[in-house]
């Protein structure tokens, strides 16, 4: 089996998401670690011209770095199988379902995963506010937000009903399908996990994420000092073995490989909700994967070259046609 060091790896970031600013700074950082750890490495910039790139850089490895549709939702992943080309991460189907909020949502609640109550409204329905309420026994306040986005763009929380109409707008302008769910009050949560479906998992400390206003925002997320994180997350021992036990079960249920990240709102008595599943977590060294493997002794290179020995174990599993043990 080929060693690392010997494969050029494309850094595969960028790309024409909504979230292309964010994914040039994960693939810039990672395409850095892998420098200093002396891989031979080429950072592209995901175009239309990226089946030649990879020919022409005799890529022979993907760390993928992009986020949002396109990049996390099977698409590239599919487009690299074809390939013949190994890459991190989830495989299409995982990867597929790990973005389509609302089809994750119905795998998970069939394993007995808890979730917000909700429902989906398409684009050409526009029902009242009345007429969900009613229809989902929700009430006030609410979320609303697109089925196929990252990084909370295009959510709205409802908190009145002169709301619905704008916030129904903004998350249609980004995806055909809305999620609307009910909000539970409490606080955010995250957990991190690294490893393959083979293996199972290592689950990384949980962190409690204290936004303000208590809405983790895009503006939260990526504008400095605005967020304060809490790692590892000061919750009751018997709460963070449920979140943490819950993030393993989301992750194995999905069919995940490589990095992932659950997200969380737990009520104030300690009762979470798994909001979704992140398949392709930033990797900025600020970001949260990065911060929770720190806790465990993990520095970010480690994390790096972890995440990247993940896509080779599974190379070798598809190439020979076994299970790794």
């Amino acid at each position: 089996m080929a060693r690392l060091t010997d494969m050029r790896i494309g850094v595969l970031m960028g790309g024409r998401s909504s979230e292309r600013d964010i994914s040039m700074k994960t693939g810039q950082a990672v395409h850095q670690s892998l420098i200093r750890r002396g891989y031979d490495a080429v950072a592209i910039d995901v175009t239309d011209r990226l089946y030649d790139d990879l020919k022409d850089l005799k890529v022979a490895m993907a760390f993928l770095a992009l986020h949002g549709p396109g990049g996390e939702d099977g698409m590239i992943q599919g487009f690299l199988e074809t390939m013949g080309i190994p890459y991190t991460g989830s495989g299409v189907l995982a990867s597929a379902v790990g973005m389509h909020k609302s089809t994750a949502k119905t795998l998970l609640l069939a394993h007995g995963i808890p979730l917000p109550a909700g429902t989906v409204v398409r684009e050409s329905d526009r029902p009242s506010l009345a007429t969900i309420l009613r229809q989902v026994k929700l009430k006030l306040p609410i979320v609303v937000k697109p089925v196929s986005q990252g990084s909370t763009i295009g959510v709205t929380i409802v908190r009145r009903s002169n709301q619905w109409k704008d916030a129904l707008t903004l998350a249609h302008r980004y995806d055909s399908e809305v999620m609307v769910e009910s909000y539970i009050p409490g606080h955010e949560a995250t957990v991190s996990l690294l490893g393959t479906a083979a293996d199972g998992p290592i689950v990384l400390p949980a962190i409690e994420i204290v936004a303000p206003e208590g809405f983790y925002d895009f503006s939260a997320k990526y504008q400095k000092g605005k967020t304060r994180y809490l790692c590892p997350a000061p919750f009751p021992p018997k709460v963070v073995r449920h979140v943490s036990e819950l993030a393993r079960r989301t992750y194995e249920v999905l069919g995940c490989e490589g990095a992932a990240r659950v997200d969380f709102r737990i009520t104030p008595r300690g009762r979470p909700y798994v909001l979704e599943i992140n398949t392709a977590p930033g990797m900025t060294e600020t970001s949260l994967l990065p911060m929770a493997a720190t806790q465990v002794g993990i520095t970010y290179d480690d994390l790096v070259e972890r995440i990247l020995q993940s896509a080779l174990d599974r190379a070798h599993r598809v190439a020979w046609g076994i299970p790794k043990e």
